[in-house]
């Protein structure tokens, strides 16, 4: 899956940076954006392979985000990891209930974040099936 479009939408440059080398250095494509409002703009016309996403963002938060999302028939079906510092055992069980494909704590463990990005895009269903 390596060439895959991710969009990356993180308003930390410092981790917007890792993640873009890391995912960029294993052959993916990346778009980045620092406010989940660019993310959707963004989602809406590049229609990336994956999303990977903070959860704190200015503004719209990556919940809302990803509740904007999945509303239209466009974007709802493109893959979203959410990467957040709250890595408490309820905050990711509350996470991934509200509909997140995957998660990573931060900071990120690389090894971990690929094997993830990896499996969440094989998971992926083609738009044209």
């Amino acid at each position: 899956m390596a060439e895959s479009l991710i969009l990356i939408v993180e308003d930390n440059e410092r981790n917007a940076k890792l993640l873009r080398d890391v995912l960029q250095a294993t052959g993916y494509r990346t778009v980045e954006t620092v406010t989940a409002e660019e993310g959707l703009e963004v989602a809406h016309r590049d229609h990336p392979d994956l999303i990977v996403m903070d959860i704190q963002l200015p503004g719209m938060d990556g919940k809302a985000a990803l509740r904007e999302l999945r509303k239209h028939p466009a974007t709802q079906g493109i893959p979203v990891i959410a990467v957040t510092a709250s890595v408490m055992p309820l905050e990711r069980a509350e996470v991934l209930a509200s509909g997140f494909d995957g998660f990573q704590g931060k900071p990120i463990s690389v090894r971990a974040f690929l094997e993830e990005v990896r499996e969440v895009l094989g998971r992926r269903v083609p738009a044209s099936a």
